[in-house]
């Protein structure tokens, strides 16, 4: 069996795959902030991480899968607010949705998905043990995690500390020892949701969560940190120095894998500025498997172009009706092989079967290159529809088995 390679964020490289304990890996990957439906880049980080799940367990591994859900946030009161409902009742309806979405586009439901707001017990510790030993403050309600106490702060994402303080909010510096501290506890609002303190009622900053999380469902140290490049700084800078500073140098993730975002025009695909498409409505144009495989047609840590041409009122999508026009072409391949094969082996077709297998799994190996693996089942349909006219029975079918094998591949 080949090595399996992943690039390592904090590393800058390529590195083989070791686990803490062989045979088994934990994954926690950052989840959606939960205030509407999911559009297609939230679906690009699911995907990805769904492969790289589904890899690993192809490969022999057992894997723990932890992705939570931010169910309580700044973004989540203002959206409720607006919408006249509350907080819980905005999470509820998004999560509903985004249930519904992720099993359409096949991805594995997590072992563990754990809410913000099932967890304040753990976060209110966490932030306790930051006060305890000196790396967090209270300031009039607020807690502050103090960057300056953690000297290898800016390692995952390589920034410099005067970058964070020339960008922090002017209206906290009062509060704050240093301007680049981040609130991990922030004092109640009137008319906001809050939870009780031993620095006085609040809710979590955005940061802490996921250290508390992944600490509550795998340990204080695991395998792969997953999540969105754009959470490299600042979320997952943060969690990295506070779990560190309340556990120890060399804890928390030893891997840290981010997937690049889908773009339109240049510009990433965010609900903030409006040039997002949601996944049920591309869904019921296109279908679920074109989505998917638009998405793994490209590698996981590439920027994707998702191209709108097309005015209002007729609006295309060009990748996936390529994607649709591809799996058309798979599908009618098979077809072209009958229904009622037996999947017979020909000693003429065994070898090459065994080829493309192992040209797939070496192409997933490195850093999970789905576009590499892709052109390894477009190859072994090209070379079925070439064997199909005039051939035997049995051979025919066995193409049809192998043509079979790489359309499943390509599912998973």
């Amino acid at each position: 069996m080949n090595p399996f390679v992943l690039f390592d964020t904090r590393r800058g490289a390529k590195v083989p795959f070791e686990p803490r304990v062989a045979g088994e890996a934990s994954i926690y990957v950052c989840g959606l902030t939960v205030q509407d439906a999911p559009h297609i880049g939230h679906a690009c980080s699911a995907v990805a991480f769904d492969v790289l799940r589904r890899h690993l367990e192809r490969r022999g591994t057992k894997v723990r899968f932890v992705r939570n859900l931010t169910d309580i946030d700044d973004k989540i009161i203002r959206r409720a607010a607006e919408r006249g409902i509350t907080p819980v009742e905005l999470a509820s309806r998004s999560i509903a949705a985004l249930e519904v979405e992720m099993a359409a586009l096949g991805v594995c439901p997590p072992d563990v998905e754990p809410r913000v707001t099932g967890h304040i017990e753990e976060i209110v510790a966490l932030v306790g043990r930051l006060v305890a030993a000196g790396h967090a403050y209270a300031s009039g309600g607020d807690v502050y995690f103090s960057v300056a106490s953690f000297p290898t702060y800016g390692a995952l994402s390589r920034q410099e500390v005067a970058s964070l303080i020339a960008g922090a909010p002017a209206d906290a510096a009062e509060a704050k020892r240093a301007p680049e501290d981040i609130a991990r506890w922030k004092a109640a609002k009137s008319g906001e949701p809050s939870w009780n303190s031993p620095w006085g009622p609040g809710r979590p900053g955005w940061h802490i969560e996921c250290s508390a999380m992944s600490l509550a469902h795998l340990s204080e140290s695991f395998d792969i940190h997953g999540g969105g490049r754009d959470l490299v700084f600042p979320h997952h800078e943060n969690e990295l120095a506070q779990s560190e500073a309340a556990h120890g140098p060399g804890t928390f993730a030893r891997y840290w894998v981010h997937n690049g975002l889908l773009t339109i025009g240049g510009e990433k695909m965010s609900k903030s500025l409006g040039n997002f498409h949601l996944v049920s409505a591309l869904r019921a144009r296109h279908g679920a498997e074109a989505i998917r495989h638009y998405l793994v047609s490209h590698h996981y840590r590439a920027n994707a172009p998702f191209d709108v041409v097309g005015t209002a009122d007729l609006v295309r999508f060009p990748a996936l009706e390529e994607s649709e026009r591809r799996l058309a072409f798979a599908y009618e391949t098979l077809l072209r092989f009958g229904r009622s094969a037996d999947g017979a082996r020909d000693r003429e077709v065994v070898p090459l079967l065994d080829a493309f297998n192992e040209a797939f799994d070496a192409a997933l190996d490195d850093d999970l290159n789905t576009p590499v693996a892709l052109a390894q089942v477009t190859d072994a349909l090209r070379r079925a529809n070439r064997w199909a006219d005039g051939r035997s029975g049995a051979l025919v079918a066995a193409v049809r088995a192998a043509a079979t094998s790489a359309l499943g591949a390509a599912r998973r």
